[in-house]
């Protein structure tokens, strides 16, 4: 089913640690008293868990279970659902995005840009594959925090419209991730969005939030500091009168990347 928008609501809010049956059970809470119609409904990195470096804690069939609870969310509320948990998988973790859809498909993609700050890198295995989703006419490129920081593996040269950015992006880098949101949305001539967490986690990282959606001209949609689901309408008229109009991506530099 092909449409010519796109209703995307942005679930930003506080984790619980190291607990995927309470979050699963808050973001059921969430996504039950959304009071618009929406699409797409997007969940922060690691929104069962919080961004932890001891996987170790959490029983590996967790991924599973959130995988099913995913899949049913997206068939009760009509909308794909999409967020990066942590998932075991023939003896390695993974900070593995799902993308869920109300009809029963589902798509992975693995974090490529692990956290080397956080340790990240020495935790979880780092994916090397692009995912691009068809998803009701809009072609959806999802990615996962610290990807944000590499331009080159965002750049569009795979005609897509969205590019989405789950995280927990702590507040003392917040104007980065502002920043290249921004430039991220311009450079690519595509939406761009950043869902964020808020609150503080066990390991002591304070977020605050400043989830937003910026169109393919870089100005800002919506915005917020506050635990709270914004919603933002994406047109794809929109996308195609401003690459008619301003034709940057033809003149894109063309290179393959070595993985």
């Amino acid at each position: 089913m092909k449409q010519q928008t796109l209703n995307v609501a942005l679930v930003q809010t506080s984790l619980i640690w190291e607990n995927p049956r309470k979050n699963r059970a808050h973001f059921s809470k969430k996504i039950a008293a959304l009071t618009k119609d929406v699409d797409l409904i997007v969940l922060p990195e690691m929104f069962t868990t919080g961004f932890t470096m001891t996987p170790q804690h959490i029983d590996g069939i967790e991924g599973q279970n959130t995988i099913e609870w995913l899949l049913k969310s997206a068939k009760n509320s009509s909308a794909a659902i999409m967020g990066s948990i942590l998932f075991f998988e023939d003896g390695f973790y993974y900070n593995r995005l799902f993308f869920a859809e109300p009809d029963g498909k589902l798509c992975q993609y693995d974090k490529r840009h692990t956290f080397t700050l956080a340790g990240e890198d020495q935790v979880y295995k780092g994916g090397n594959s692009h995912l691009i989703v068809d998803y009701r006419g809009f072609r959806i490129n999802p990615m996962i925090c610290y990807d944000l920081r590499f331009p080159v593996w965002a750049r569009n040269t795979q005609d897509y419209d969205v590019l989405i950015y789950v995280a927990n992006w702590p507040s003392p880098r917040i104007k980065a991730w502002d920043t290249l949101l921004k430039a991220r949305a311009i450079e690519n001539m595509s939406y761009c969005i950043g869902v964020n967490r808020c609150g503080k986690d066990e390991a002591g990282y304070v977020y605050s939030g400043h989830s937003a959606v910026y169109d393919c001209l870089g100005e800002q949609l919506v915005f917020s500091e506050d635990e709270t689901v914004l919603f933002a309408t994406l047109d794809k008229e929109h996308i195609k009168r401003t690459r008619n109009k301003l034709k940057f991506l033809e003149d894109r530099d063309s290179f393959n990347l070595k993985l």
